[in-house]
């Protein structure tokens, strides 16, 4: 039997999708920010946010936002847009780490392209995009505070072809989600097996 030992992570990133998130800044540009805490149940989707951040801001302010969810071949691109922050003046708490950027979607080499029923753009990169309008804002985090987790309702579901099996289903032989384990990133292996519950 393996022996456990307790410890305090700084994070608990453990093995959670990449989702970037596109949103409506007060000018009617577009924000786009990686996160990686999000989870799904039937067509609703809870955000976990920091509520500084110019996404929380955003949605705040203009309820709508795409859930945009990159393939594993594209954590350079995520990568190259996590440094950088919608919010200008940067909030001091970021200023080491973080620098302001009008154009995200340009500094992360991806393209926008119109949404069908939210007004903040799809990327096009993406396998998966998740048009979403926010239901309920809640304050999480206890002690530690500075956090929410968003509700969303998914209003319209865009997906690549070549992930699309019998136009119901999502192949999952085919989608490689993008998996942000402990500041790593990671895609998937090989499939172990499948539930009692797999239509497919």
């Amino acid at each position: 039997m393996r022996r456990h030992v307790s410890i305090e992570p700084k994070i608990l990133y453990f093995g959670t999708p990449v989702v970037l998130i596109s949103s409506l800044n007060e000018d009617g540009s577009a924000n786009l920010a990686p996160i990686s805490s999000a989870w799904a149940l039937d067509w609703s989707v809870v955000l976990g946010l920091g509520t500084g951040s110019k996404t929380f801001e955003n949605l705040s302010r203009h309820p709508e936002c795409v859930l945009n969810l990159p393939s594993a071949d594209l954590w350079q691109a995520v990568e190259r847009l996590a440094p950088y922050t919608g919010k200008d003046p940067v909030p001091a708490e970021k200023r080491a780490r973080s620098k302001f950027e009008r154009d995200k979607f340009l500094a992360a080499g991806l393209t926008p392209v119109a949404s069908e029923r939210v007004t903040p753009p799809r990327v096009s990169e993406c396998p998966l995009q998740l048009e979403a309008v926010v239901r309920g804002i809640h304050p999480i985090g206890g002690e530690r505070g500075g956090a929410a987790a968003v509700e969303v309702a998914v209003v319209r579901v865009h997906a690549h072809e070549d992930v699309v099996l019998n136009q119901h289903h999502v192949n999952p032989g085919a989608w490689r989600p993008l998996i942000y384990s402990f500041r790593h990133y990671f895609g998937l292996g090989p499939e172990l097996g499948r539930s009692f519950r797999a239509e497919v």
